[in-house]
C-alpha cells in the first residue's frame, strides 16, 4: 500500500467519517448540546490567539496585490478604479481564503494533533465509560468556535487590507485616500461583505471539521499524530478551494459569455 494512505484509515474512510461527524454535529448543534465554556475556550485559541498572524499575511496581501494591479492599471490610465479592482478581489476572495488557511494551520492542526493523541492514548475511550459524548465534548465546542471566529476575524482583515491598500495607492501611485475608498464602495456593497462573512463560516466549519475528524481517526502513536496533523492541514486548504470555487459561482453568478 502507498506510504501516504494509513493503513487502518485510508482517504475514502476519513472522508466518509468526516461528513457523517458533519452530520453529527449540525444535529447536535441544533439541539442545543453546546458545552459552552469549551467553545468559549476554543473561541480565544481561533480568534486572539491567531489575530496576529492574520492581520499580518492579509495586511501584506493587500499592500502586494495593489502594487501589482497598480502597475497595470496606470498604463491603461484607469488608476482611479484601483479600489474597485482592489475590492473585487481581495475582499470578496482573498481575504476569506487567507484567514481561512491561516486557522487551518495554526488551530485545525492543533485541533488534529490534540485528539488524534487523546485517540493513541485512550482518553476518548475513557469518555465513553464516563458517559460523555466525544462528539459534544470534543467536536461541537469547536466547530462552534471556528465558526464563530473565523468570520470575525474576515472583517480584521478587510478593514487591515484596504488600509494597507490605500496607504500603499498613496505612497506608490499618488493616489488619493478619497478616490481609493470612493472606488471601494462604488465596487463592493453590503451584501458582498455578508457573503464574504458566509464564505468564513463555512471555511471554519471546514477547518475544524477535518481536523477533528482527522484526529478522531488517529491510529499508531506519535507519529501518526503529527501525520494526522499535517494531513489535515492539506485536506483542509484543498477543500477550502474547491469550496470556494462552487461559493463564488453561486454568490456572485456565472461569468457573462
Amino acid at each position: 500500500m502507498p506510504p501516504h494512505q494509513d493503513l487502518e484509515h485510508p482517504w475514502r474512510i476519513r472522508f466518509m467519517a468526516a461528513i457523517l461527524l458533519t452530520g453529527q454535529v449540525c444535529l447536535r448543534t441544533i439541539r442545543g448540546k453546546i458545552y459552552q465554556r469549551k467553545a468559549i475556550e476554543h473561541m480565544v485559541t481561533a480568534g486572539p490567539g491567531s489575530l496576529g498572524p492574520v492581520l499580518l499575511i492579509t495586511g501584506l496581501s493587500g499592500a502586494i496585490f495593489t502594487v501589482q494591479m497598480g502597475r497595470y492599471l496606470q498604463q491603461f490610465g484607469a488608476l482611479s478604479a484601483l479600489g474597485g479592482a482592489f475590492s473585487e478581489a481581495f475582499c470578496r476572495e482573498l481575504a476569506p481564503i487567507l484567514t481561512a488557511s491561516v486557522i487551518a494551520g495554526q488551530v485545525g492542526s492543533a485541533f488534529a494533533a490534540e485528539i488524534g493523541a487523546m485517540r493513541v492514548t485512550e482518553q476518548i475511550d475513557a469518555l465513553h465509560m464516563l458517559r460523555t459524548d466525544p462528539v459534544n465534548y470534543l467536536v461541537v465546542p469547536r466547530v462552534v468556535a471556528c465558526c464563530i471566529m473565523v468570520p470575525t476575524l474576515t472583517m480584521f482583515a478587510l478593514v487591515v487590507g484596504l488600509a494597507a491598500a490605500t496607504l500603499v495607492s498613496a505612497q506608490l501611485y499618488g493616489l488619493s485616500p478619497s478616490v481609493f475608498l470612493d472606488s471601494v464602495r462604488d465596487f463592493l456593497t453590503p451584501a458582498d461583505v455578508m457573503k464574504t462573512l458566509f464564505k468564513g463560516f463555512i471555511f471554519g466549519a471546514i477547518d475544524a471539521l477535518i481536523g477533528c475528524s482527522w484526529g478522531l481517526t488517529t491510529q499508531g502513536g506519535a507519529k501518526e499524530v503529527g501525520q494526522s496533523a499535517t494531513v489535515a492541514v492539506v485536506t483542509s486548504w484543498v477543500l477550502i478551494f474547491v469550496v470556494d470555487f462552487f461559493l463564488s459561482l453561486v454568490l456572485y453568478g456565472k461569468p457573462i459569455v
